[in-house]
């Protein structure tokens, strides 16, 4: 995890101020956050860390929040960190999102992890959590496309996780993080360049 950067919306590396740790599981996506930490290790802690950790360990078959000892477990790591958030795979359902709608809008930080290039669901959650009244971070980490930073911008990404590899091999990121020319998001037609009246 630690040969990754994060970018904010600027495309500035803000790795070095970054605080968020992820909650170790047996199966955590690469670029979650910068480094992890186990929950034995968060609750044995005096200083109160910024923790993520994944929305499906919350859930119960059906999609919803569960009860019973995991609820247990994520209200006493409230009272052991500083801020809290979720991670998003791939697997979960961009429709369940409007079903949590409450707890999502109170976390700080939710990270949404792209499988694949190909894999077209990051924009989807991006775009539904702000139409939810998302207003907290949504950071990108995954297989996205560098060149697909500015329209991520555009559905509600806040940061972005680039690998060492990333870094060393796109010679002007900030390039990435530039507004669109034309830019149209499908809410008003006037807003197409060719009815501007300039």
């Amino acid at each position: 995890m630690g040969n990754h950067h994060v970018l904010n919306s600027d495309g500035v590396d803000i790795s070095q101020t970054d605080t968020w740790h992820a909650l170790t599981t047996n199966e955590i996506p690469d670029g979650i956050a910068l480094t992890e930490i186990s929950l034995l290790e968060t609750l044995q802690k005096q200083e109160k860390l910024d923790v993520v950790l994944p929305l499906a360990d919350l859930l119960d078959a059906k999609g919803t929040l569960a009860g019973g000892l995991l609820q247990q477990v994520y209200e006493l790591l409230g009272e052991h960190t500083s801020r809290l958030g979720v991670w998003i795979t791939s697997d979960t359902d961009t429709d369940a999102l409007a079903g949590l709608t409450d707890f999502l809008l109170k976390q700080d930080l939710i990270v949404i992890h792209v499988p694949a290039f190909t894999d077209g669901r990051g924009f989807s959650f991006a775009q539904t959590l702000r139409q939810l009244g998302f207003q907290g971070e949504i950071r990108m980490a995954g297989k996205f496309g560098r060149d697909q930073i500015a329209y991520l911008l555009r559905a509600g990404a806040d940061t972005f996780v680039l690998s060492e590899h990333d870094m060393q091999s796109i010679s002007d990121i900030s390039q990435a993080f530039n507004a669109l020319a034309s830019s149209y998001d499908g809410r008003n037609a006037a807003d197409l360049p060719m009815f501007s009246g300039t």
